[in-house]
């Protein structure tokens, strides 16, 4: 049965549509029959008891430089449709935060993937908290002293912000580098959020693989191998992509985690794993479905929506 579906997203014009893993969803979700309605975050709204969302209704096709055709701009309750996705990029600030107390409403009588209550709790780098022998040595603080002794413990660590997204802030401070003081008087000057701080893994220098689970099941991964001189392997700052297969390792750490998805209404998550490692859970925004089917024939986005229409 066909279904109404929002998609709750960045603006959809500048896109890469040979990348996004939204275009990718929408695509499939029409070629289903599925009708699609686009809006931006700034767009949604509580009304008088109603979540409300001004936007228009969207066609989307594989053509670059032509990839979409918006209908009349219009005010929808989403109540009435069959399926929102949550779909915006982190940073996951107070703007995301208000999104799914919102969105929150409306679920499960329309389907919100992922489930926003469990977005709101679960943010990628502090559910992994929750399994601690599965993740490198970790440690989330504000105080610098906290810091600087994980690095004495350490030696070797990664820096980075609680709630960034796509490498942005991301540093490698081996003992030898004198800027962890610096940092932290540039970020406690930025927000008052605590960083995340992790002992640096050798074998990201062999890649940064990107697994993606759907409703808790892993459906295959992706490697990202960090450019030259580059620390980071995040696609957004130049890691490339490389076809790879799933180890004994990710199987036994998908096994864990993804009940627990699966119980909280994550249907779409991509977890990272460096070495045996792993090292963030991402429920809010993931990627990496177009390379995925690209490396492996597997239809990824037909999957997510065969999870979807079952639950509908």
């Amino acid at each position: 049965m066909p279904l109404s579906v929002a998609l709750q997203m960045d603006p959809i014009g500048p896109i890469d549509i040979n990348a996004d893993s939204t275009f990718r969803i929408g695509l499939e979700a029409q070629a289903r029959g599925h009708a699609l309605f686009f809006y931006t975050p700034d767009r949604l709204s509580y009304q008088e008891g109603r979540i409300m969302a001004r936007g228009w209704d969207l066609e989307l096709r594989p053509v670059e430089g032509d990839h979409f055709t918006l209908g009349e701009e219009r005010e929808v309750d989403l109540s009435d449709m069959d399926v929102v996705w949550l779909r915006q990029d982190p940073p996951f600030d107070m703007s995301y935060i208000t999104s799914t107390h919102l969105l929150e409403r409306i679920h499960p009588d329309t389907l919100v993937v992922n489930d926003p209550f469990w977005v709101r709790n679960y943010p990628e780098k502090l559910l992994v908290l929750d399994f601690p022998d599965l993740t490198p040595p970790t440690a989330i603080a504000r105080d610098l002293q906290t810091l600087k002794d994980f690095r004495a413990r350490h030696g070797d660590i990664i820096l980075k912000p609680l709630y960034g997204n796509g490498g942005a802030g991301v540093f490698r401070l081996p003992e030898s580098d004198r800027n962890l003081v610096s940092l932290h008087e540039l970020f406690a000057g930025i927000n008052r959020e605590p960083l995340i701080v992790q002992k640096f893994l050798p074998a990201v220098s062999k890649g940064d693989k990107r697994v993606i689970l759907v409703d808790g099941d892993p459906v295959g991964a992706i490697n990202r191998v960090p450019a030259e001189g580059e620390t980071r392997s995040n696609m957004h700052v130049g890691g490339r992509p490389e076809k790879v297969a799933m180890t004994d390792r990710d199987h036994e750490i998908c096994a864990r985690i993804g009940p627990l998805l699966r119980e909280k209404g994550q249907i779409f998550v991509g977890i990272d794993v460096i070495g045996d490692w792993l090292t963030e859970i991402n429920v809010t925004s993931p990627t990496g479905i177009q390379e995925l089917e690209r490396f492996d024939g597997v239809n990824v986005a037909g999957l997510i929506w065969d999870a979807i229409e079952a639950k509908r």
